[in-house]
């Protein structure tokens, strides 16, 4: 099991087994060596009776350890493993509160004969666990529980339906049965004594975004967050091993390298990829930026026979059905800094935190500019209308689809219902054409706006939700599986807990003002780099699929998605997936991302479900 995830830590490995009276015990762990190079770094690590094993960073373990000290504890090594097992020793569960970073840890306690398993607040690493009742397997990654023999891989068709809408499987679910994602800012305990799991909340986003809005002026709102901003990105610098950065040109990535380049004499390795199809080619602005910072900047244009050959590795990087159109740049930039660096940090959670997506601004253009009782009037006529048979428009891009989510848009009148049909690609009633066994609607964190109190600004809400959903399972699983392909540690600065903590109390004028998304981040990028380097369009991070879906991956579409293909699994009603792949193929305005969903799922069925693993 931990074979299987060599990719994620070459460096070392470590086991430990003990029989218990009420189950038999396993813990083991791959270990990518980047604080404590040394052997004294070996896990699983012990001390008295406790025994752990971890995966990620806690930055600020020398401050935290410093406090042990402080309490008698001793020390054998530099690495923060120590402190995390000692920490729990001194503080119990209480120690997460503590800790800055990201990380999974599983303690086992063979006194009170109980195993914790803790995910850090954001997210950004990953845990699986499978429960039947008897048996209880956790992982970084699903891969590993294809290695047991009492593994049961029963496809969840509501998770598939997940999946087809958002292009991702939001947590706690998961694409199998009995299998669940633990969730961020949650502990599970399970207990050998009386075979039960408990989940337990410790942190939650939504509780930052509760409390009363800060009376606080435009300037000392920047001076804070970019004190925030140079605390985070400084601590995500701490390791013993070489350290990059990935630079896109947007302001998320370039904020990263501007305030840590401007804080150092030697020059920052950062990494860019571009394309040669120049609508989705980002590298030359990144390339600009770079040169005003003076980094050593590295940039590799990719093409589609680069991306081809990627291709038939996504499935074994991501071992759950997975289809965020950037996974092969991001792959590839991944594999490009691995070369060079063995940490790399990124820009991601910028979008979340500080308002950079476009939906954020139609959510409530669409339930705020038009009178609600408008509104219903609408969503009611445009319920009795197919939009099939609406001549001119319907031969628009994506024009149904797009028609169905404004009448339930209207219907709902609420930015965060408009923000949740936003982020689907493919419609809930899309999803019961394609699939062919009935399935319920799973609740997810889209559903989850009553959390947040009513005085909690619509903007301010949103973030709230995005930073739940689309951060954690799309972007997070996006960077995390690909930079540990390439046995690299992807590092997010941006998603230290401070500085959500503190943003989520300003007021959403900071975050949008006069049309201007990032509005604050803005502010304090300009005072590094000149306002009119950065100051372009907003340049999604994607890969040119639907350029190379009509050429070189042409064939690999209609071999999947032919009818014969779709027959093997019995999951898909084969006319609607075929009529919307010939009808993209035949030149008609469809939605790409729509067939590159289902095509992943069927380069992941052919991996997971009919191979050996």
């Amino acid at each position: 099991m931990t074979d299987a995830l060599i990719h994620r830590g070459p460096d070392d490995a470590g086991y430990h087994f003990v029989d218990e009276p009420e189950a038999f015990v396993g813990l083991g762990q791959r270990r990518l060596s980047i604080l404590d190079l040394s052997m004294a770094g070996h896990q699983p690590m012990f001390f008295e009776h406790l025994a752990v094993v971890f995966n990620g960073e806690i930055y600020n373990f020398k401050e935290v350890r410093k406090e042990l000290e402080a309490k008698g504890y001793s020390f054998n090594s530099w690495s923060d493993t120590e402190v995390l097992i000692k920490g729990y020793h001194c503080w119990g569960d209480e120690v997460v509160k503590k800790f800055i970073g990201m990380f999974v840890y599983i303690i086992f306690d063979s006194q009170k004969r109980e195993m914790t398993i803790c995910r850090d607040r954001a997210g950004v690493k990953p845990l699986y666990y499978f429960w039947d009742g008897s048996l209880f397997m956790f992982a970084s990654e699903l891969k590993s529980f294809h290695q047991h023999p009492h593994f049961t891989k029963e496809i969840d068709v509501n998770s598939l339906a997940l999946f087809l809408e958002y292009s991702y499987i939001p947590a706690p679910y998961t694409i199998f049965k009995k299998t669940s994602k633990l969730n961020p800012g949650h502990y599970l305990k399970l207990s050998l004594k009386d075979r039960t799991i408990a989940e337990t909340k410790y942190w939650d986003v939504a509780d930052a975004y509760n409390k009363p809005e800060l009376k606080i002026d435009q300037q000392e709102a920047i001076d804070e967050t970019e004190r925030l901003l140079i605390s985070a990105y400084e601590y995500r610098m701490v390791a013993d091993v070489p350290v990059g950065l990935f630079l896109s040109g947007g302001y998320d990535s370039s904020s990263v390298a501007a305030i840590l380049q401007s804080r150092r004499t030697e020059k920052l390795k950062t990494f860019t990829i571009g394309y040669h199809e120049k609508e989705f080619n980002e590298a030359n602005d990144a390339k600009i930026i770079a040169q005003h910072l003076g980094t050593d900047h590295n940039e590799w244009k990719i093409t589609a026979a680069d991306a081809a050959d990627v291709f038939h590795k996504l499935p074994e990087i991501y071992d759950e059905p997975f289809a965020d159109n950037s996974v092969v740049p991001t792959t590839l930039v991944s594999k490009f800094a691995s070369q060079q660096v063995k940490v790399c940090l990124s820009g991601d959670g910028g979008d979340e935190i500080f308002a950079g997506y476009n939906k954020f601004n139609q959510s409530i253009k669409y339930t705020q500019s038009v009178p609600a009782f408008m509104q219903s009037t609408l969503s009611g006529v445009m319920d009795l209308v197919n939009p099939d048979h609406i001549p001119y428009f319907n031969n628009k891009y994506n024009f149904s689809t797009r028609y169905n989510k404004m009448q339930k848009i209207w219907k709902e009148k609420d930015p965060l219902a408009a923000m949740k049909y936003i982020s689907q690609y493919v419609t809930e009633d899309e999803a019961r054409g394609f699939i062919k066994a009935d399935y319920k609607n799973y609740k997810t964190n889209f559903d989850r706006g009553d959390e947040l109190n009513n005085g909690v600004e619509s903007l301010n809400k949103m973030l709230a939700i995005d930073y739940k959903t689309f951060l954690v399972d799309n972007n997070l699983v996006k960077v995390d599986r690909a930079t540990m392909s390439v046995s690299i540690e992807g590092r997010e600065p941006m998603l230290d807990h401070r500085i959500v903590e503190f943003t989520a109390q300003l007021p959403a004028d900071l975050k949008i003002r006069n049309n201007t998304n990032k509005y604050i981040l803005k502010e304090i990028v300009h005072k590094y780099i000149p306002k009119e380097i950065m100051d372009r369009p907003k340049m999604p991070f994607i890969a040119p699929l639907k350029v190379w879906f009509k050429d070189e991956l042409k064939e690999k579409m209609q071999y999947y998605l032919s009818e014969q293909k779709l027959k093997e699994n019995g999951l898909f009603n084969v006319a609607p997936v075929q009529k919307i792949s010939n009808e993209y193929l035949a030149g008609k305005q469809v939605n790409y991302q729509k067939i590159w969903n289902l095509l992943v799922f069927q380069l992941w069925y052919d991996r997971w479900m009919k191979q050996a693993a």
